[in-house]
């Protein structure tokens, strides 16, 4: 695990988790974001609450005092990628620009990698 490895939030992105959480009315670390094998192009993103940090299998990220956990297998698909909040008439949700991806499907949602 290199610490150079890191992900970045845009202002919109930090706000929109901090009023999910919020919302939630659950007590939570932060946000758990996390990428999965499946979907239709191999991979797909994963958003959680973060309960709880794991020590040696979590990495923590701070922005504006929303706390962000990846763990250490998701770090190798999300280093570098940075996390949106897209809304237009159509649709609204989380965005990623992952320069990891070497492509996507349509959906916007998964992706493959190498």
């Amino acid at each position: 695990m290199s610490e150079a490895k890191s992900i970045t939030l845009t202002p919109k992105a930090v706000e929109m988790a901090k009023a999910k959480i919020a919302d939630s009315g659950e007590p939570v670390e932060g946000l758990r974001l996390g990428v999965k094998g499946g979907g239709c192009s191999g991979y797909y993103y994963v958003y959680d609450f973060a309960k709880k940090v794991r020590p040696n299998k979590d990495l923590v990220f701070e922005f504006d005092g929303l706390k962000v956990v990846v763990d250490n297998r998701s770090i190798e698909f999300l280093a570098g990628a940075v996390l949106d909040w897209e809304q237009s008439l159509m649709s609204y949700g989380f965005k990623w620009n992952n320069p990891n991806a070497t492509g996507d499907c349509g959906c916007g949602e998964s992706f493959h990698a190498g």
